[in-house]
């Protein structure tokens, strides 16, 4: 009797040191990712820090120009037989609407990318030729013209295979990137969606900025000259 009772006490504290050890590593999983948007904040102009509620950040801060740009992550876990993904929305927001047509590209399609943009263009063009499948769409006010310059930017973009989406419309520019990739480990054997790092590169965000910027940039005007991707 006293045997049992003693390995009863053993069982029920063992639990209890299990619990308590998990509780401690959710509430540092959390902080972790509280803290991606951290170290690239210095990047922009009055920068501010939410909690969306998955408890990943979102970061809103301005431009050198002024324009204001936003910085969502987004757990991506819908396409099975691949392991999640994180991706890095940017969005740069005009401060009025331009004089521009929708148009964006979408590279490896599947139908389940409900963060796209791109899905919800009515007109379908010819993609750019690129290694990647790529998805092409827009709106019906887009002129060969436009297609012909946008194209020739999608084109260079999607040659990054971290790159997923890139878009333009009349309020705003938006690119996707992927930032992450679930653990393999985590995600097979305990189907759990974990994203091993827990930083944000500086030069990956630094990058993107430019790229959001030549997108605004490519349909301004009557200039035909390429964008320069530098920040």
């Amino acid at each position: 009797m006293i045997t049992t009772i003693a390995l009863l006490i053993s069982i029920a504290a063992a639990v209890t040191a299990l619990s308590i050890m998990a509780v401690r590593e959710h509430r540092n999983a959390l902080k972790l990712r509280n803290s991606l948007f951290d170290s690239v904040a210095s990047l922009f102009k009055d920068p501010s820090i939410t909690l969306a509620g998955d408890q990943f950040p979102v970061l809103t801060g301005r431009i050198a120009d002024g324009r204001q740009i936003k910085l969502e992550l987004i757990a991506d876990t819908l396409v099975f037989r691949r392991l999640p993904q994180l991706w890095l929305k940017m969005t740069l927001h005009e401060p009025a609407e331009c004089d521009r047509p929708s148009i964006g590209v979408l590279a490896r399609p599947t139908g389940a990318e409900f963060y796209s943009i791109v899905h919800g263009f009515q007109e379908w063009f010819a993609p750019p030729q690129t290694e990647a499948a790529l998805l092409m769409r827009g709106d019906a006010d887009a002129s060969p013209r436009d297609i012909e310059r946008a194209g020739a930017l999608f084109q260079g973009l999607f040659s990054d295979p971290t790159v997923k989406e890139a878009a333009i419309t009349p309020r705003g520019v938006r690119l996707v990137r992927q930032v992450g990739q679930g653990d393999r480990g985590a995600h097979l054997l305990l189907r759990q969606v974990h994203f091993p790092d827990h930083t944000i590169s500086f030069d990956l965000v630094h990058t993107a900025i430019a790229e959001v910027k030549a997108l605004s940039e490519v349909l301004r005007g009557d200039a035909i000259a390429p964008v320069r991707l530098s920040a």
